[in-house]
């Protein structure tokens, strides 16, 4: 990173087995999550062309099944942050 460079956190990304559980189990809590790319890019519709079936990138198809992006940011307190890591845990 250069100097004077100050980085901007904006995503904070877990994987985990049980992901749609645990996004359940987060917004049940009244806790804020997304799924970014749930579908992986050779399987998005813009790639058609390139002729990539499922089965074609298989870390690429787990990760997208398994990738949950929790709250991040300076906005956050320090009680939100603990709420979040007490419904993970």
């Amino acid at each position: 990173m250069g100097e004077g460079a100050v980085p901007a956190w904006h995503l904070f990304v877990v994987r985990s087995q049980e992901r749609d559980d645990l996004q359940k189990r987060l917004t049940e809590a009244g806790i804020d999550t997304l799924i970014h790319y749930p579908i992986p890019p050779h399987l998005q519709g813009a790639y058609s062309e390139i002729g990539h079936d499922e089965g074609s990138f298989p870390l690429a198809e787990i990760i997208s099944r398994e990738v949950l992006s929790l709250p991040i940011g300076p906005h956050l307190s320090s009680e939100e942050v603990q709420r979040v890591i007490s419904a993970i845990v």
